[in-house]
């Protein structure tokens, strides 16, 4: 359940000289908005002069996924049809993106299942029986069997699970083959079957313009020691941001280390795009301006609100990771490496981009349940840390959409609640060693390599489905370059001071003592306020 911007819309935006049908700018008449703050809603009355950004329109998704499939299987980019590769006795590995994608999870079928069992069938036809799945998990926790059910789907997962379908394992020290190096000295290191495979295929699920591409292979089949020369705080000073791969060193790193796989291996890449439909059925209404909420959309509003201000969080947290969107697949590219990948940021720039005129004082935004890394957990205090100086503040192509020292203000509970299987190492990130500094360089060199060499925080990666030793330290730096832009970051509804505090933030019991806050800090009366209606997802591509 989407909005459809209407006619008279579009005359008042023009009116009000909106850049786009996107972006709104409050009168004193306003509806409050609606902000989503970790597994609650907020009803908010901004001030006048608030510009509004809310996320585009889906696009059409394809009229037959499987035929759309076939046919980039078939007419595939930069060289020959799959079916061409393929002959009989060859070995045969075929990567897939983890749970971390697509956010909430996908109705069933998840496209990679739909992409599964088009290749399957296709490698059966020609006489290729030595094919194995695996699933790209890099260093996040590996997936359990009911979640490689979902994203596989049923029959892929009855036919393969689990002596030919399992989840990479970076800490196996004789599944990883080093097969080369970046021009920058970058080491090169895979998944041993990956790399002595006739083909490898990698389908990927390309949420945003942060994923796919060169970053498929060279980071979600490798280890610690291939991830480091990208994940470290020197090189997230180097991206601006993460969503525009040109201008992300992140990106350039990996470009690196997928030319080097790309010499070594015959790799068929195949990538896929959703649409942002992200919410329907009974939470349609997260997908629509406050102004065009229908008498329905304020009684479902009023409905849930109320039935979670009545549920223990427990209760709230399964009601919403049992969620699954309803994403529709906008397109599919097969071969190699750049051109597919070129075609696949056409299509999620054309998603996700929104043409926005100047930059902001003041920043609010709410922190919603989710992130890449809690799917099916708890979104602690370090990941509500790496969705607003990470994520939300990398949303944006051309200059960040908030002012260099602006303020932050996020909308979220902020409680010291960590997964005990899913984020040990975390715990121990978050309450030994941030008190003590926030200096990424200073973590990295004095504490990094002990977490990641710990025998227990390997042997809980390897077996019960937590994070890597030394995922929290990526966690810290991927904040890196929000932290040093933004000059203050204030967090609503906190329930946690000290967790606040460890992170360096201030808190405020509302929105309206936030932006006192703000406009105290700014030594500005009134300051540009810029309210980021997330979710779904969107990107600003800003102008000064």
């Amino acid at each position: 359940m989407t909005t459809t911007v209407s006619t008279r819309d579009r005359e008042k935006a023009r009116e009000r000289g909106r850049e786009s049908p996107c972006v709104l700018t409050l009168d004193r008449r306003s509806a409050p908005r609606i902000i989503q703050s970790g597994e609650d809603f907020l009803r908010v009355k901004m001030p006048e002069g608030t510009r509004v950004i809310y996320p585009p329109e889906p696009l059409a998704p394809v009229p037959n996924a499987e035929a759309a499939i076939r046919h980039a299987l078939n007419h595939p980019e930069g060289c020959e049809p799959l079916h061409a590769k393929l002959r009989p006795g060859m070995k045969v590995t075929i990567a897939v993106d983890d749970l971390s994608l697509p956010l909430p999870p996908m109705r069933a079928p998840d496209v990679r299942q739909q992409v599964l069992e088009v290749v399957l069938q296709m490698l059966a036809q020609h006489g290729v029986d030595d094919v194995e799945v695996i699933i790209a998990v890099a260093l996040h926790r590996h997936m359990t069997a009911d979640e490689i059910r979902h994203a596989v789907g049923p029959k892929v997962f009855r036919e393969l699970y689990p002596k030919r379908l399992y989840n990479h394992d970076a800490e196996d020290p004789k599944g990883m083959k080093k097969i080369g190096e970046g021009a920058h000295g970058e080491p090169v290191i895979i998944n041993r079957r990956a790399a002595e495979s006739d083909l490898l295929i990698y389908v990927n699920l390309n949420l945003v313009p942060m994923d796919g591409g060169h970053k498929s292979v060279g980071v979600g089949l490798t280890n610690y020691e291939g991830l480091k020369p990208h994940h470290n705080p020197d090189m997230m000073l180097e991206c601006w941001s993460y969503m525009d791969p040109a201008k992300s060193g992140m990106h350039r790193s990996c470009e690196r280390i997928g030319r080097v796989v790309n010499q070594a291996l015959d790799v068929f890449h195949i990538e896929t795009t959703i649409n942002n439909h992200m919410y329907g059925d009974a939470l349609g209404f997260l997908a629509k301006r406050e102004e065009d909420f229908s008498t329905y959309d304020e009684w479902a509003f009023w409905g849930i609100q109320r039935a979670l201000e009545r549920l223990p969080r427990a209760a709230k947290r399964a009601f919403f990771h049992a969620y699954r969107a309803p994403f529709g697949l906008t397109g599919v590219t097969a071969g190699k490496t750049d051109p597919v990948h070129a075609k696949t940021l056409e299509r999620c720039f054309k998603q996700y981009a929104i043409p926005v005129r100047g930059q902001c004082d003041v920043l609010v935004s709410g922190v919603p349940y989710l992130s890449p890394y809690n799917v099916n957990s708890i979104l602690n205090p370090l990941l509500v840390q790496v969705m607003a100086n990470g994520y939300w503040f990398n949303m944006y192509r051309g200059v960040p959409i908030i002012r260099q020292g602006g303020v932050q203000i996020i909308c979220h509970p902020l409680y010291d609640d960590f997964h005990p299987q899913h984020h040990p190492s975390y715990i121990e990130f978050f309450h030994r060693l941030l008190p003590e500094t926030h200096d990424s360089r200073r973590l990295r060199h004095h504490h990094e390599e002990a977490f990641a060499r710990d025998p227990a925080y390997i042997h809980l990666y390897r077996n019960e489905y937590a994070y890597h030793g030394a995922h929290p330290f990526y966690m810290w730096y991927w904040g890196e370059q929000g932290r040093k832009h933004i000059g203050k970051t204030i967090v609503v509804g906190c329930e946690s001071p000290r967790a606040a505090e460890i992170l360096g933030w201030e808190t405020a019991e509302s929105v309206d003592d936030a932006l006192a806050m703000a406009a105290s800090h700014l030594g500005k009366p009134s300051p540009e306020v810029t309210l980021m209606h997330w979710p779904p997802l969107f990107i600003t591509d800003v102008t000064a």
